[in-house]
């Protein structure tokens, strides 16, 4: 699991910049700086280096102006990083055509989430906010919209939500971290074990641990490595929908279709 970073933004100060309720002005900064400009240059530099390295000194450099001006739109980074929460939501779900049938409309709702966390892995690095933005709520809504109208109480809908959300980012959690690893060792799964498996034959006998093997060559030769990714996450999503599946059918008269929109 990366490492977490605890928010310490003023909760007002952030719902105030979140609904834009103020804009502050300074006549001091760069004409083309604003809140927006601010969130988006420090979520390069989180998508680059992650949110251990962000700081409001380094922002205010690569934007060009003093820090003491940059304070003027954004009073700290925890506020900083509540709004480049919120702005990471913004354009989740724009562009193409919505699936006609729950199952693909949930189904989208993961691979939206799964790939919003690889592209941007700092948010894994902190707890969800508790702070509702306009981009979090809209977020919700669609969402909601997924499984509406499927016999599902309003709890039993938010629940599912959560679930299909919270597989999403563990899925992306393991891939980010597998994807760390890689950097790090400078070595991809099948290289490193190619140089460093004949070290484990030196310890472990033949035939001691026969279903492991097995199982373990099928792996390596379905995926070209221990560890697949994208293979494991379409997967475990199948089986996820499979349980919503059945808490739909159970909300469904015996005498109506079950496949539901």
């Amino acid at each position: 699991m990366p490492t977490q970073y605890p928010r310490s933004g003023d909760p007002a100060r952030s719902l105030a910049l979140l609904w834009r309720t103020q804009e502050p002005v300074s006549r001091r900064s760069k004409p083309d700086l604003s809140v927006d400009r601010i969130v988006a240059v420090a979520s390069e530099m989180a998508d680059a280096d992650g949110l251990a390295a962000l700081s409001m000194r380094k922002v205010a450099e690569r934007l060009g102006v003093g820090t003491m001006s940059l304070y003027t739109y954004v009073p700290g980074k925890g506020e900083l990083v509540d709004l480049m929460l919120d702005a990471a939501y913004a354009d989740l779900y724009e562009g193409g055509e919505r699936p006609g049938h729950w199952r693909d409309r949930l189904g989208a709702v993961a691979h939206a989430n799964w790939r919003l966390f690889l592209r941007h892995p700092w948010m894994l690095q902190t707890p969800r906010s508790r702070l509702l933005g306009p981009h979090l709520i809209a977020k919700y809504e669609y969402e909601l919209s997924a499984v509406d109208g499927l016999g599902l109480t309003d709890a039993e809908m938010d629940s599912t939500v959560s679930l299909v959300n919270s597989y999403a980012e563990g899925a992306a959690s393991q891939a980010v971290a597998a994807g760390e690893t890689e950097r790090s060792s400078g070595m991809t799964d099948g290289q490193w074990w190619r140089t460093h498996g004949p070290l484990l034959a030196t310890f472990v006998r033949d035939g001691d641990y026969p279903l492991a093997s097995r199982v373990g060559s099928a792996v390596g030769g379905a995926h070209q490595a221990v560890y697949s990714p994208e293979h494991e996450f379409t997967f475990g999503l199948e089986r996820v929908l499979d349980g919503v599946q059945a808490l739909v059918d159970s909300r469904t008269p015996q005498d109506a279709p079950r496949d539901r929109s």
